[in-house]
């Protein structure tokens, strides 16, 4: 609408500039007819020369009464103010406080960013219809980030500086020098901001911290509750495949016993009592077929053996977990590299937590990261009492993946085990860079029966 009133009052100040100058100046000097060439010249260098101040002048004029039913800059920090201090919900603060921001400075856009986790995030635009192209400069930012002298004073308050960039202005928001967020705003083709507005779009920024820290840590819960959600998923889901694979594991578990160990140990309980009845009729045949049940036997010893295996390795007790790992993953499918400083013998609940969460780590980088290989390192510092803390790190070159969008049953389980026995996880995974799983499981004192692998 300014530009349109704009170039109407300069048409019609060339009408009159030429017709002051054409007729009036032919008028004086007895010039009734047509138009003299020099007078067409002159009203010509005339307007030239007056035309852009002029154009400049009713341009702030028009501004200046366009303006005259907007909020005084005084009104506007008031209801800024205001805006603070009554009953609004937290989520509609940005709101209102970028249409105060566009209402009282006339702007064609308002914008309020705010830093949510170290990161400005845009949080509300007014008029919501208009389009964010692009939002704030990446050099507005890095320069509101950093502050500058202030503009001027409003009501004796230190006002921040306002960055200008294009159409663009814009200004940090601090409390104790931390950043809490940013206002801006986009001017109207064609316009400015007056020195009064200005130090206006200063002063809010001023005075809006205590707004901005509630917004900001509105909207931090927020997406906190949004990853809690989402994490909250991901337990249920991995708890309820954790079932499945028991009752699965379970089903195996009784399908191998009873085609194998049991119809074995069936068969070696008929013949015992075979032999029973076959010794007092042929001693001989009795003995001969008793000496055949010692490799009957022994073999339903090796089933039960390999059975129990995947449960609870009878090398972990009885050599420890550095030995037990060694053990589990010469065979994989992955090669995997074993380091190992003196490691004391530990409670039986912290050397299963480290086999464990080892072996559950190795098996997920081989089904699911694409490795090529893995690496287990176990180190064991102990004072002279034997209380201490083991550090165990398993890494591999694998895919990686965003810890942030998925954690799966096997880092859950990793996660359960570890924290099980008093100890933290650390998880560091980039995409296309591999994972890395530390652990941290303190001890008490223990009698210290080093071992090396």
């Amino acid at each position: 609408m300014l530009r349109s009133l704009t170039v109407v009052a300069m048409v019609a100040y060339v009408v009159v500039v030429y017709a002051i100058v054409v007729v009036g100046g032919g008028a004086l000097v007895g010039e009734t007819g047509a138009p003299e060439l020099w007078l067409s010249v002159l009203a010509t260098a005339v307007v030239a020369i007056t035309f852009e101040p002029m154009r400049a002048d009713i341009s702030r004029w028009l501004a200046r009464v366009l303006r005259r039913d907007r909020m005084t800059p005084y009104q506007v920090l008031a209801q800024f103010r205001q805006t603070a201090t009554d009953a609004y919900p937290a989520a509609e603060l940005p709101v209102r406080m970028a249409r105060v921001l566009a209402e009282g400075t006339g702007a064609a856009a308002a914008q309020v960013w705010l830093t949510v986790r170290g990161r400005l995030e845009l949080a509300a635009i007014w008029p919501a219809h208009h389009a964010d192209e692009g939002g704030l400069a990446a050099t507005s930012l890095e320069a509101a980030s950093v502050g500058a002298p202030a503009v001027g004073p409003i009501e004796a308050a230190d006002a921040p500086a306002v960055v200008v960039e294009g159409s663009r202005r814009s200004v940090a928001v601090r409390e104790r020098g931390e950043l809490l967020g940013a206002l801006a705003v986009v001017v109207r083709d064609g316009q400015e901001l007056t020195p009064v507005e200005e130090r206006l779009f200063a002063g809010l920024a001023g005075q809006s911290a205590l707004m901005f820290r509630v917004a900001g840590l509105r909207a931090g819960l927020e997406q906190e509750l949004v990853a809690v959600r989402r994490r909250t998923g991901e337990l249920r889901a991995a708890r309820r495949d954790l079932v499945e694979r028991q009752d699965a594991e379970r089903q195996r578990l009784e399908r191998n016993i009873h085609d194998g160990a049991q119809q074995q140990v069936i068969a070696l309980l008929v013949n015992l009592r075979l032999i029973q009845t076959l010794l007092g009729r042929s001693p001989e045949r009795g003995a001969r077929l008793l000496g055949q049940q010692v490799a009957a036997a022994r073999e339903s010893v090796d089933t039960l053996t390999a059975l129990s295996s995947g449960l609870y390795p009878p090398m972990l007790t009885q050599a420890g977990p550095v030995a037990a790992l060694s053990a589990a993953v010469t065979d994989g499918p992955i090669p995997v590299e074993l380091v190992s400083s003196r490691l004391p013998r530990c409670p039986s609940d912290v050397e299963a937590a480290v086999y464990f969460s080892c072996l559950e780590a190795v098996q997920n980088a081989g089904k699911h990261s694409g490795a090529a290989a893995v690496r287990i390192e176990i180190d064991g510092r102990f004072g002279p009492g034997g209380a201490g803390e083991i550090d165990v790190t398993v890494a591999d070159d694998g895919r990686g993946f965003d810890v942030d969008e998925r954690t799966g049953s096997g880092l859950l389980n990793i996660r359960d085990r570890i924290e099980s026995v008093r100890g933290t996880v650390s998880i560091t995974s980039v995409p296309g860079r591999g994972t890395t799983i530390r652990s941290w499981i303190p001890t008490a004192s223990i009698d210290i029966v080093a071992h090396r692998t």
